[in-house]
């Protein structure tokens, strides 16, 4: 299987995201990215957006349901919001949508920072293998993979290297 180019992605996801976020009459919005992949994305997003709006960061460790089975990843680091949470439209931006429990996860912490006006869920690949019924607002490309299969980003150059765990 032959990956996507992330930068064509990112071109293809801002003019999407501009579409989108201009038919709800959303002017402001404010961009949060989830560690890590999804802060590559987000700053990508911006670059290609032209904008210079604040990045707040995301990371939902302590807000997984497996984290009593997984324990603390070693590489945790407190999440940063240089804006209100209350009343914004908030575009949330991760790499890779698989089961939904990241992104769950993420709403879940968001919530306890205040009451958005909105959330706008923007993902660079969706590997539409959903546990939840969560679907990203703007995607750059939906990918089926076989169950032993799995994509990894890097960053922040945002490279895609398709992973076998058959191996």
């Amino acid at each position: 299987m032959s990956l996507p180019n992330p930068a064509e992605l990112i071109r293809q996801m801002a003019t999407e995201l501009d579409t989108y976020l201009a038919k709800r009459g959303i002017s402001e919005p404010r961009f949060i990215g989830i560690r890590s992949g999804g802060i590559w994305v987000a700053q990508a997003l911006l670059e290609a957006l032209g904008s210079d709006s604040p990045l707040g960061t995301l990371d939902v460790s302590f807000y997984r349901d497996d984290f009593s089975q997984n324990g603390l990843h070693p590489q945790v680091r407190p999440s940063a919001l240089p804006f209100e949470i209350e009343g914004q439209h908030l575009v949330l931006i991760d790499d890779v949508l698989m089961s939904g429990r990241t992104i769950r996860a993420a709403m879940n912490e968001l919530f306890d920072y205040g009451r958005p006006a909105s959330v706008t869920l923007v993902c660079l690949l969706d590997l539409d293998a959903g546990e939840l019924p969560i679907r990203p607002n703007v995607v750059g490309a939906t990918l089926a993979l076989a169950a032993h299969e799995r994509v990894k980003l890097s960053g922040p150059e945002l490279k895609l290297e398709l992973q076998d765990l058959a191996l």
